[in-house]
């Protein structure tokens, strides 16, 4: 019998049963997810489903060959790549959607010789790492289809249990670490780059079952041999790992080429240092050679950038070409911005969670997109746990999205650049917190008062102030009125230049903009125009931000307030304290205590929802309880109404069948005596047939008789005549002989005239003799029928009798249970007169039994009685019909007139009548035995039944005391 192993899929909020996914025939060993949540894949030995998940319905089904089996099915991440992985090493890629086959990779080398058993995949989805029951890894290039690189385990590790990666989010997702879980409970991450052993954990000891790596790779949870759960700190157990990355970009020398050996690609697994993992060479920037000017010494210390940048230069480059090159622009910008990278102090903020303040970001400001949420969600919080200011700063997220959608593969840059603008860029912006920056504002005005008195002049007369005309162009940086390039190539600028022309380009902003303002006459147009993207030339705003920060006066100029570029240092973050602590601390206070009034009136309001709830509930299910009753109160009484309608019903059956068994009784009776009479009719009619035919046979020959007679008379006139002729000739002679001749023919006359008349008698004798047989035949029968019928009527009067008894019986156990107390009590005495019934059938049945024999002795004494006389007749035909065949002496005309049997002449005759009488009384025989046959196979079938009532009754009595 085929056996169908299903899936179950569960809410986790509601914890309900959403879907059974049936379809598997064995056991389920891997399930496999697709990134977008919307597809799954399910293995088990024989066969692979894919399943889609918004609607539990099978989309394919990979069946194989029960010699090959599968090892694996699983998505690549960040692809619509289905990765199957058989038992012959055979690895096939296809494609989700068509799951059309992609590609095959190659067969491993035959050097290597290694049974595929688990698989890890890099975040990224290019480097795929087999392993099974051998110390060796394969390493394959999923992009280039090749095995790349062997690894081999030191010889302690005979097999390999589990593969994982390590992640990391700092590598864009081309994890260099991998784990390798052996068979001795130890599980070893060594750098796939280097082959270097970074770390261990188990032991011989307390060794490993299974280990899961979380996604952030901060912990691994372990399921130890002994069944105990140990949760380890990847920071802990190593720090080297976490080391911020080499520079991208690098001063090096030019090394002869050497070429290696391509086929080479087994590498032993060495313990060393722990090292960063080198990015992989799909992801690795090309890297140019950076010669040393000898004109650098000239240039100012402070121009010298880390990694060998020089930033007048790239100002001179960002001045000539507008922008710098797209491939570049974040190594260049973490250049200028010199990022320290403190992989610690920020993983240390990332560590203490979600700010409270921004619990609910997405209600204020929803995203589409769930990563970035997360993104600037995580962002936003390392900047509240860094300074509190932070957390009540209303336009810190529009600040911070621009950078955060920029950078959002690499949260500590994104979080660094983010810093660095606030401590650079955004100087002096929080003295007046919780208002704008009065005096960033102030500066903005007065420069723009300086350049274009009349446009401020328009400002002032419709009412528009520094915080509609400028604030919204610092505090979004400009990001919703400039595209992603033009932001791009504004910020290139921003980041080459002091701090001061940020505030240059919003004045440089508004003067370019100068028509379309001056023709806005509404304050709502105005905040339309700085709230959306307009038709603007940005290299006409930054070419005017340069003309500004060079025609401002020195008195007026921003840059003689704000200081000069100061980078993050190396290790810790600076402490930021640039705001009126007093008003931070009281807001942070009256929000706490907002708070906590808020969370104290939740939890009250929280415990009166449930109490309320509670009440509802029960009330609901006191009702519930109350209807449920009454359905059953009501059902109890419907199927009591049912019963009695049945026990009617059942009654009204009984007397019907009752009815019916009486009518087909009667029928019974009829249709016997029917065949009875048809029996006896059938028996007159061949007697009449029989005697019929012998009346036609006397007719015949009398006829012969009388025509013999005549013949013979003629004979004899004719005789006469010649006689008298005769007489006439010879008178004389013939007168002696006349009376002589006439004594002869009268004495021939009279014994023809006995014969005739002792035939006549002896015919009629037979005729009586016959009659009278079959008058006993008859009378037999009548009296044999006779038994029967009154032995049937008897057996129907039982059966009607115990058919009464039981139905009274069972009528009296439906109504009155106290009858079965009763029955017990006469149970032996029912037994008692069913034995006597039985014994007195029994002696009936001998009775019957004798009579037969003596029926048959009868029948057999009749049979030899009819031949007889059979025999006789038919010699007594035959010698009349021949009477001159043979002379009969006087002396035994007597004898034959008596009818005495022939004693020796005759002895041949009378076997043949013998033979053909035990012929008819074998035929009688045969009819008469089949009828008893029949009649002992009903007086069986009658008796069999009489026992099982009588069974039945004495086992009712027990059925109704259980």
């Amino acid at each position: 019998m085929e056996i169908s192993m299903f899936l179950t899929c569960v809410e986790t909020v509601t914890k309900e049963l959403v879907s059974w996914m049936r379809g598997h025939e064995s056991s389920v060993f891997s399930i496999s997810v697709h990134g977008s949540g919307r597809y799954a894949i399910t293995t088990s030995s024989d066969t692979a489903q894919l399943w889609d998940l918004d609607t539990f319905q099978r989309k394919r089904k990979l069946n194989i060959l029960q010699s090959v089996g599968i090892q694996k099915v699983f998505f690549l991440p960040l692809s619509n790549t289905i990765l199957s992985c058989f038992k012959d090493n055979s690895i096939f890629a296809w494609e989700c959607d068509t799951l059309v086959c992609k590609y095959q990779l190659p067969a491993p080398p035959e050097s290597s010789n290694i049974l595929y058993k688990v698989f890890a995949v890099t975040r990224d989805g290019r480097i795929l790492a087999a392993g099974g029951k051998s110390n060796h890894i394969h390493l394959w290039c999923l992009e280039a289809k090749q095995l790349f690189r062997i690894i081999q385990m030191p010889t302690k590790v005979r097999a390999i249990r589990h593969l994982e990666f390590l992640p990391d989010s700092f590598d864009a997702g081309s994890n260099q670490v991998l784990g390798v879980l052996s068979q001795d409970g130890i599980m070893r991450f060594i750098n796939i780059q280097t082959c270097k052993l970074l770390f261990e954990i188990g032991s011989l000891d307390d060794g490993i079952s299974s280990s899961v790596i979380s996604p952030h790779g901060r912990y691994i949870a372990s399921v130890m041999e002994n069944g105990s759960l140990n949760i380890y700190s990847v920071q802990t157990l190593t720090k080297e790992i976490n080391k911020p990355p080499p520079p991208l970009v690098k001063v090096i020398e030019d090394l002869p080429k050497k070429k290696g050996n391509s086929g080479d690609l087994k590498v032993k697994v060495t313990s060393g240092r722990v090292r960063r993992p080198a990015r992989s060479r799909e992801s690795k920037i090309q890297t140019r050679i950076l010669k040393q000017d000898l004109t650098c010494g000239f240039e100012k210390k402070e121009n010298e950038l880390s990694d060998g940048l020089n930033k007048k230069r790239l100002q001179i480059l960002l001045k000539g070409y507008g922008e710098f090159p797209t491939k570049y622009r974040m190594f260049i910008w973490r250049s200028l911005l010199q990022l320290p990278e403190n992989q610690t102090a920020f993983s240390n903020l990332i560590d203490k969670g979600i700010h409270v303040a921004f619990l609910n970001l997405q209600k204020k400001y929803p995203i589409k997109s769930r990563k970035l949420l997360r993104v600037l969600q995580r962002t936003l919080s390392a900047l509240a746990h860094w300074s509190a200011i932070f957390s009540d700063t209303p336009y810190l997220p529009l600040l911070a999205f621009p950078f955060v959608k920029l950078f959002q593969n690499n949260q500590l840059i994104c979080f660094e650049v983010v810093a660095t603008l606030i401590i650079n860029w955004c100087q002096h912006w929080f003295e007046y917190f919780p208002n704008p920056p009065i005096n960033i504002l102030s500066m903005i005005e007065n420069v723009l008062a300086f350049h274009d008195k009349e446009l401020l002049q328009h400002f002032i007369n419709h009412d528009v102030t520094s915080q509609l005309y400028a604030w919204p162009l610092l505090e979004t940086v400009f990001s919703e009125v400039l595209t992603r390039e033009e932001w791009l190539k504004l910020f290139d600028n921003v980041f080459s230049n002091h701090p001061s022309f940020l505030l240059m380009t919003v004045v440089a902003y508004n003067i370019c903009s100068r028509a379309p303002l001056l023709n806005c006459k509404r304050k709502d147009d105005f905040e339309y125009f700085f709230h959306h993207r307009n038709n603007l030339d940005i290299s006409a705003v930054i070419r005017e931000a340069y003309r500004l920060l060079d025609t401002t006066p020195a008195d007026i100029h921003p840059d003689s307030m704000l200081d000069a570029f100061v980078a993050l240092t190396k290790g810790q973050y600076p402490v930021f304290n640039q705001y009126p602590k007093f008003i931070v601390d009281y807001q942070t206070q009256e929000r706490e205590r907002i708070r906590n009034d808020e969370l104290d009136y939740l939890r009250e309001r929280q415990a009166v929802e449930e109490m309320q709830a509670e009440v509802d509930q029960q009330r609901v299910e006191d009702e519930a309880w109350y209807q449920k009753q009454e359905l059953l109160r009501r059902a109890e009484e419907t199927r009591r109404e049912i019963l009695l309608q049945e026990e009617e019903k059942m009654i009204q059956q009984r007397q019907r069948l009752a009815a019916v068994r009486r009518e087909l009784k009667v029928k019974e009776m009829h249709l016997q005596d029917a065949a009875r009479r048809r029996l006896l009719q059938l028996q007159q009619d061949q007697r009449e047939m029989e005697l019929r035919r012998l009346d036609d046979e006397i007719e015949r020959k009398v006829h012969m008789r009388d025509r013999e007679i005549a013949a013979t008379a003629k004979d004899l006139e004719m005789r006469h005549l010649e006689l008298e002729s005769q007489k006439r000739l010879y008178e004389k002679n013939l007168s002696r002989n006349q009376e002589a001749v006439a004594k002869e023919m009268k004495e021939n006359a009279d014994a023809y005239r006995q014969k005739v008349d002792l035939e006549e008698h002896m015919f009629h004798r037979l005729i009586g003799t016959d009659q009278t047989q079959n008058q006993k035949i008859h009378k037999l029968i009548e009296e044999n029928l006779a038994k029967a019928e009154q032995a049937c009527l008897n057996t129907d009067w039982r059966i009607q009798a115990l058919h009464k008894q039981r139905c009274s019986d069972l009528h009296r156990n439906e109504c009155y249970q106290e009858i079965a107390k009763l029955l017990r009590k006469n149970r032996k005495k029912e037994i008692e007169v069913l034995n006597a019934m039985m014994e007195g059938e029994a002696k009936k049945w001998e009775e019957a039994e004798e009579k037969d024999f003596h029926l048959k002795s009868e029948k057999k004494t009749a049979a030899l009685s009819d031949a007889s006389r059979r025999w006789f007749l038919e010699k007594e035909i035959h010698d009349a019909q021949h009477p001159c065949d043979k002379v009969v002496p006087k002396g035994r005309d007597e004898e034959f007139a008596s009818g005495c049997l022939p004693r020796a002449s005759q002895l041949n005759d009378i076997s043949e009548m013998e033979s053909l009488t035990q012929i008819s009384l074998n035929q009688r025989k045969m009819h008469w035995d089949a009828m008893e046959q029949d009649l002992m196979e009903r007086a069986r079938n009658l008796r069999q039944r009489l026992i099982t009532q009588a069974q039945n009754r004495c086992q009712t009595p027990h059925l109704l005391a259980t």
